[in-house]
């Protein structure tokens, strides 16, 4: 598969054309960013780490019956992924309150969430991506009614699946964040999932794991990203 110009640069990633008009190429860089792009920085081995760390969730995923957008690794730092339709649309759960959730609602941080919720974002920089609700998705024609469900239903699946491989090694799934798209008709994961989206705790000690490490400067960010990945297993070689 050739590689071709680039279709668009996020915080932290880049996607590629190829000569497949079905296929993209994602490349994790090492770049980092927090609120809204006021602090960046580039960390060694993060791109490498989030592209092997992600590409062995979404196998998890894929083989407990989530379809992603996951087509292969390609080298360290790039991943052969689905060209999707994505719809401008994050979905995040919470199973424990942390982050902007706290600061809303004026709640404490660890307390469990039981059920766990469920939030939409849209997905937009320029407008900190404002919290919306279903009725929001379907008048501005976001997505379907049918998208929607459909959205709900894989995001909590992709919860059942991940708080259970990741209790199984001592680590509590505090939330994350999905997105998803449309290809040929069926709806994808078309996401990373990485510690870069999600929050991860040591179940014991409740130590931080994941981006938060760098949001509020206790470093030790690909170090925290790495031991995660040793944990589930996943090859770093």
């Amino acid at each position: 598969m050739e590689k071709r110009g680039e279709l668009y640069a996020g915080k932290a990633k880049s996607v590629y054309l190829t000569d497949d008009p079905d296929y993209l190429i994602l490349r994790y860089r090492n770049d980092t960013s927090a609120f809204d792009g006021e602090k960046v920085e580039q960390l060694d081995r993060k791109g490498e780490v989030n592209n092997k760390f992600s590409a062995f969730i979404m196998q998890k995923l894929e083989e407990a019956g989530v379809p992603t957008h996951h087509a292969g690794l390609l080298s360290a730092e790039e991943s052969r992924v689905k060209k999707l339709d994505m719809f401008p649309i994050e979905c995040v759960v919470r199973n424990i309150a942390a982050g902007s959730i706290c600061k809303r609602l004026g709640v404490e941080e660890g307390i469990d969430l039981n059920p766990p919720t469920f939030e939409f974002f849209l997905k937009n920089d320029e407008l900190h991506d404002p919290m919306i609700n279903e009725f929001h998705i379907r008048s501005f024609g976001w997505a379907g009614s049918e998208a929607v469900e459909k959205m709900k239903e894989l995001t909590f699946k992709v919860n059942d699946i991940l708080t259970q491989l990741f209790a199984a090694v001592g680590l509590l799934l505090v939330d994350y964040k999905l997105e998803f798209g449309r290809c040929k008709g069926e709806i994808l994961l078309g996401d990373e999932f990485t510690p870069d989206g999600c929050r991860l705790w040591d179940a014991e000690t409740r130590k931080k794991l994941d981006k938060d490490r760098f949001r509020q400067g206790m470093g030790g960010v690909v170090e925290a990203y790495e031991e995660v990945a040793r944990r589930l297993g996943v090859d770093l070689s």
